[in-house]
């Protein structure tokens, strides 16, 4: 996909990333907090392969005009499996003011209603409360617990969450 996107929510603005961004987000990425969840061990570059990878489609989230953070999806092609998963990191200066719910709001309506999806994965760390209570907001459903799934900095491997909203969800959900 290389159209460019632009979409509004209530509080956030969603846009295609550009080169531009590289600063503001890789900052973003370095804080203690995100770094702890989104490792890395050259930002730049790995935002830059990133920028590049026709898989994934990086929106950069703005509040009041200011860069707070990214959301990110990718979309599964093939007819029988179609679907899209998400990915978001936020600036921990602006965590707990709804600026999380409603950039995957925003995302969940696109997908949903633009690009036709019936079913969206979200895959936390298991220990992330905060994420999962965020994304809980929107709508998404635990379908379970994905052992060792990420390798740690220290080396250890720790759980993941997969958590799924479908379409039909919406109408139970806050998310129209």
């Amino acid at each position: 996909m290389s159209a460019s996107i632009e979409l509004q929510g209530s509080a956030v603005r969603l846009r295609s990333t550009v080169e531009a961004d590289r600063g503001a987000l890789c900052t973003i990425r370095a804080t203690d907090e995100v770094r702890a969840r989104w490792r890395g061990v050259d930002l730049e570059a790995e935002f830059d392969e990133s920028l590049e990878d026709d898989g994934i489609v990086m929106l950069t989230i703005e509040a009041d005009g200011d860069i707070i953070g990214l959301i990110q999806f990718s979309e599964e092609e093939d007819p029988d499996y179609r679907q899209a998963s998400l990915d978001i990191y936020l600036d921990p200066a602006v965590h707990g003011r709804g600026h999380g719910v409603d950039a995957i709001r925003t995302l969940v309506q696109y997908l949903f209603e633009e690009r036709r999806h019936h079913r969206l994965t979200i895959d936390p760390a298991a220990d992330n409360a905060p994420a999962i209570r965020c994304y809980s907001k929107v709508g998404f459903q635990p379908v379970g617990v994905m052992r060792e799934y990420e390798r740690q900095a220290d080396g250890r491997w720790s759980d993941g969450l997969l958590m799924d909203l479908l379409v039909t969800d919406i109408g139970e959900t806050s998310v129209g």
